[in-house]
Parts: structure tokens; sequence; C-alpha cells
């Protein structure tokens, strides 16, 4: 049985809009908004291309899954997960025990619409972003799909548009 079913995981790749959504959804939903990379920053002080630069993929993972951990136990929040959390088995256990899992899907033309200027993700900092994505996608997208109780698509809409079709799943499995 599912602990703190009233707190909402979204999760999905990197320009999925994540945190964007969830802090409209936390706001609409009057729950607190956390974001794993943010939490990450902050506890560490430096950047997470600084973290991946000195530790690593390996210790980056060690460092998301202790504050998934830690923000899971809390309660009645939103939290927007880094895109390769999924990745690391104990996460996908404790998503899918501690909340509401929301799979953010997008298409790859969309990511790399939404990405194309941003500097701050170390993985798309080499010659071939589309690459990175289309090998992450693939990596990754079962992860997405096994652990998530409901599945929205991104591409072209707006934060509202996601969020109300949300909401409005939500309010359905209310009810039953």
């Amino acid at each position: 049985m599912k602990t703190g079913r009233n707190n909402i995981f979204l999760i999905g790749p990197m320009g999925a809009g994540k945190t964007s959504v969830g802090r409209y959804l936390a706001k609409q939903l009057n729950k607190e908004f956390f974001d794993s990379d943010h939490e990450i920053e902050k506890k560490t002080g430096v950047s997470l291309t600084w973290i991946y630069d000195l530790e690593g993929l390996a210790g980056f993972r060690q460092r998301e899954m202790k504050v998934i951990d830690e923000l899971s136990t809390l309660d009645n929040i939103v939290l927007s997960t880094g895109g390769g959390c999924v990745e690391t088995p104990e996460v996908r256990e404790i998503l899918k025990h501690r909340g509401i899992v929301i799979y953010m899907e997008v298409s790859l033309q969309t990511q790399l619409n939404r990405l194309k200027r941003d500097k701050k993700r170390p993985l798309l900092q080499g010659d071939n972003p589309q690459e990175v994505l289309i090998r992450l996608w693939e990596e990754r997208e079962p992860f997405y799909e096994n652990i998530a109780d409901f599945t929205v698509i991104t591409d072209n809409r707006s934060v509202h548009d996601v969020c109300d079709e949300i909401l409005a799943w939500l309010g359905n499995t209310a009810k039953t």
C-alpha cells in the first residue's frame, strides 16, 4: 500500500516542464513545491554541473537518491524530479510507494526546442544534444512508463493546460 498518497511526484525527461507545472500544480492544490535538483544545489551550495564534474554521475545519483528519499517522506507536497532519477532502482521504489507518480511525456523535437539555449544541464553540453536525448529516452522511457500512475503529454501545451489535465485526472481518481 502506498503511503503519502497525497504527495505528487512529477517524472519525465528534461524539458518536459516538470518544474513549471509542479510549481503551478502545487499552488492549485495548496501543497508545498520542491524540485529535487534545486534542493541538491541548495544543500551542497554548488551547481549540478560542479557536482557532475567533481563526483561524476554516480556521486550525483547518490545525492539525488538521498534528497528524494528525504523529500518523499514529507506530507502534502508536489516534487519535480530530475529526468534521470528513474535510473536508480531505489528511487523508483520510493516514488512508487510514497505518492502519485505523474509522467510528463514530451517529444524529442519539443525537448530540443525548449533546451537549445540551456547551459545548466551537464548531459547536454556535448556536440550532439539530439543524440544524447535520444539515448536517454531509450534508457529511461520504460522506467517512466513502469512507475507512472498517470501520463500527460506536454508538447505544445501551456502550463495551465497541462495542470488542468492533471487536476481533472486527480479529481476523477479521488471519486473512485
